[in-house]
């Protein structure tokens, strides 16, 4: 499983969710999204920044992408942004690979 990061923003809609009812926990929503998906939650907090939100998980790409349709197609999410996580020690050694095999026009 590869961890990814998610990265997004709240609606309008949400936010008078908030205002609404501010003690509610909405990172029992995401784990309840991570769960029904088979995925795991390694963190979620809350930002001050271009983004509202970050949470890091463990799954598949079709999970993350499954998620991404599912919270947006909400209208409580938007501009929701996945990451993958990546070892740049071992893309580097591949791209040692295509550099030896890759030769270009000219």
């Amino acid at each position: 499983m590869a961890k990814f990061y998610g990265m997004g923003n709240y609606t309008a809609k949400a936010f008078q969710g908030f205002i609404k009812d501010p003690g509610q926990d909405r990172s029992k929503a995401v784990e309840a999204v991570a769960n029904s998906l088979g995925a795991k939650v390694h963190g979620f907090d809350l930002l001050r920044g271009p983004y509202d939100f970050v949470v890091i998980l463990e799954g598949t790409f079709t999970q993350m992408a499954a998620a991404k349709l599912a919270v947006e197609a909400t209208g409580a999410i938007s501009n929701f942004t996945i990451s993958e996580s990546i070892d740049l020690n071992a893309a580097a050694k591949e791209a040692g690979k295509v550099a030896a095999a890759y030769k270009p026009a000219g």
